[in-house]
């Protein structure tokens, strides 16, 4: 196994670190959840830049890369649901773009192609990361001065713009990126 495709199977572990950490809740917990998750949101980029950079670009990775992600994020979802952060139905939403892009990259890999995360998935990817960043930032915060405010606590607030926008803008971008994940693999669901 390359040093990309190690990277990208040990935020895998890190993702199941980060549901046992937030899982304790506190400010303890959420600290480390907020740290696991931003070091596995972080490996993502290097995982990828370090398999251009040393031509180790390989059909395992384009395929595990992508998964590991949309585990990541799921998990996150689930979690900021649970704690009232994010309407289900938009939680809901990602996961079945998620099913959605897996399901078509399994019939790819049938098809003997790799369907290889594109720049729009990119983009979804780094809208939810930011959503999920900023409210892992409130909870940790919020727990540890669950009466005191600050500059990082009030910009990561519940219903402010930074924690609302990169909601709104990850639903959006789900959405369309799922639509052209369709349509890009049209021939593959018609068989040719």
């Amino acid at each position: 196994m390359n040093l990309p495709n190690a990277i990208t199977f040990s935020r895998l572990v890190m993702t199941a670190a980060f549901v046992v950490a937030v899982s304790q809740g506190g400010f303890g917990g959420f600290a480390a959840g907020l740290i696991l998750f931003s070091v596995a949101a972080a490996s993502d980029w290097l995982d990828g830049w370090l398999a251009r950079k040393m031509g180790l670009v390989t059909p395992l990775g384009k395929l595990m890369d992508p998964l590991a992600d949309k585990i990541l994020v799921s998990a996150a979802y689930v979690f900021l649901t649970a704690r009232g952060l994010c309407p289900v139905w938009a939680t809901s939403l990602i996961i079945s773009r998620e099913f959605l892009v897996t399901g078509l990259r399994q019939i790819a890999v049938e098809a003997g192609q790799v369907l290889a995360a594109d720049r729009l998935g990119k983009w979804t990817t780094a809208a939810q990361l930011t959503f999920c960043i900023t409210s892992m930032v409130w909870l940790t915060l919020n727990a540890r001065y669950p009466t005191g405010s600050g500059f990082f606590k009030n910009l990561s607030a519940p219903g402010g713009w930074l924690m609302h926008g990169s909601l709104w803008l990850s639903v959006a971008l789900t959405v369309i990126s799922g639509a052209n994940y369709l349509w890009s693999s049209r021939y593959l669901l018609r068989g040719k």
